[in-house]
């Protein structure tokens, strides 16, 4: 075979190098656009480029040509119709050391496109804003796009595809070093980062249709696809590797102190969950994914120091979350111990600055209402992953059910209705003692229940607390009345439980002889 002509099909992949003498350009997001396309055309790269990516490099001055000149066909439908067709396409996924590629090639007079800039409609941004329509999110669905970006990555040998602005210096850095070309090596990364990028962006539209059916079941399949954010120093255990995907970071905004770490952001996210329960002043602590204190009041500081009273020991090097802007008298409280992590919505006059004397701890500004967030709650299992509807059940008083002969007084149904609010967001198995807005002991996470009513008890003798005339609520139903006993035994004079055992006869009996009144809701609030 002859040596090809320069400037052939056969010429342009030379080894591992790729020649870029002509580039398709059409981009959504614009930052960088302009000195990249300048740069291209330095290089004696021929710019191809559609719509609103053709007029923006024309107003600032660039001589590009229109993808109607390649196509000999003009854009159509709004623009729906651009780049889908065969002088695009073909040009993109021509093979260029196939013989029959580059004679049909030439046969139609077709040539190579050997970079395609592409990233795609701003999908994820359109559905993030209120109020979005479906037709208004429908047009924000890319076609063309996804079709050039996946015809460049299939044929990365022989085509370079760049859907990030971010990559556009390091593509002219590699261009430079090679007289223009790109190594294989650079083209095969670029194909997979285009693929995770049409990946991710399927994911948003099907995870946003599927958020606007009614459904009584979960999708068939789920296609999870997050950006990471950031690496993370490790995980649960230093020896661990972990890193942040998703928008928490969007949610939560660190204003100061060390990065987070793994088991910050665990707390984290329990604390403001449990706080955004109430519409009262609250304050929640935080240790260990569980809460160690929580109460609401008439101010934020009088919700803070009945938290902190809760449980003073555990509070230290906790996580402190206020569903309020953090005032200067409730930060000078909190000031007074080691606390981790501080997350409020906002922060008063000179607050931020008076926390920020403590360089390490860390300030987070929570921008986000999270009882309108609808995402799937996942864990992984061996294989595979769990995944269910977030419990975002709220109850209210009048669906109560009184099981006792004795009804719950009007300030024990305000204390019955805190512990509910409370042991929902406790590790099961859970208990909770509570006087009106806060909390006088919680036990966390045992086998048993019973040890569970025994911890909480412990934990509010060693606070102080006298728990005769308190509630007690019970994320699941008491299986045997031993662990309701536990509870009158320390005084306690109102449950609130699910209801539900088959032996609830017996523990309404044990409630009825000591005079205690019981309420069953309906719903279980397990949380493993």
């Amino acid at each position: 075979m002859n040596k090809p002509e320069e400037g052939t099909a056969q010429s342009r992949e030379k080894g591992s190098l790729l020649k870029i003498r002509r580039a398709i350009v059409s981009v959504s997001d614009k930052r960088g656009l302009f000195d990249f396309a300048k740069a291209l055309q330095e290089f004696g790269v021929e710019v191809i480029s559609t719509g609103g990516t053709y007029k923006n490099l024309r107003d600032l001055g660039m001589q590009v040509t229109s993808v109607s000149e390649v196509t000999g066909f003009p854009e159509i439908l709004d623009g729906r119709v651009k780049t889908l067709h065969p002088n695009i396409h073909a040009g993109i996924l021509a093979v260029l050391d196939n013989p029959s590629h580059q004679n049909q090639l030439q046969e139609q007079k077709i040539s190579p496109i050997d970079l395609v800039v592409v990233n795609l409609y701003p999908f994820e941004e359109t559905v993030a804003r209120e109020n979005v329509k479906l037709d208004e999110a429908i047009e924000q669905i890319d076609i063309g796009g996804p079709a050039m970006v996946r015809a460049a990555a299939k044929n990365f040998r022989h085509t370079a595809v760049v859907v990030n602005p971010n990559l556009y210096g390091v593509i002219l850095e590699e261009m430079k070093e090679h007289e223009g070309s790109l190594t294989a090596q650079t083209r095969f990364q670029l194909a997979r980062l285009a693929f995770e990028h049409t990946s991710h962006y399927d994911s948003v539209i099907s995870m946003y249709l599927n958020g606007l059916t009614s459904r009584s079941e979960l999708p068939e399949s789920v296609t999870i696809s997050v950006q990471k954010t950031q690496n993370l120093r490790y995980g649960e255990n230093p020896h661990q590797h972990a890193a942040l995907y998703g928008k928490f970071n969007e949610y939560f905004k660190k204003l100061h102190g060390k990065e987070l770490s793994y088991n910050n952001i665990l707390d984290m996210n329990a604390a403001a969950f449990l706080s955004a329960e109430f519409d009262e002043p609250t304050a929640v602590i935080v240790k260990h994914n569980n809460p160690c204190g929580v109460a609401s009041g008439t101010s934020l500081l009088e919700a803070y120091q009945h938290a902190f009273a809760t449980d003073t020991k555990s509070a230290f090097g906790g996580i402190v979350c206020v569903n309020r802007p953090l005032d200067m008298q409730t930060a000078e409280a909190i000031n007074e111990i080691f606390t981790e992590v501080i997350v409020a919505p906002e922060f008063e006059g000179r607050v931020l600055e008076f926390l920020m004397t403590k360089k390490d701890r860390r300030i987070i500004q929570e921008g986000v209402n999270l009882r309108k967030l609808r995402e799937l709650e996942i864990r992984t299992v061996a294989g595979g992953f769990l995944a269910q509807d977030p419990d975002q059940h709220r109850l209210f008083a009048d669906q109560l059910k009184a099981v006792t002969k004795r009804k719950p007084t009007d300030d024990e149904l305000v204390s019955l209705m805190f512990a509910w609010k409370v042991a929902k967001h406790v590790k099961s198995n859970t208990i909770v003692y509570a006087r009106g807005n806060r909390t006088l002991g919680i036990g966390a996470g045992q086998m048993s229940r019973v040890d569970s009513s025994k911890i909480a008890a412990l934990k509010a003798t060693e606070a102080g607390f006298d728990l005769h005339g308190c509630a007690v609520a019970s994320d699941a139903f008491f299986p045997f009345a031993d662990g309701l006993l536990e509870a009158v035994k320390v005084g306690a004079t109102a449950v609130i439980q699910p209801g539900g055992s088959v032996r609830d006869e017996e523990v309404i009996k044990a409630a009825d002889e000591n005079n205690v009144a019981m309420v069953f809701t309906g719903i279980r609030h397990f949380r493993h």
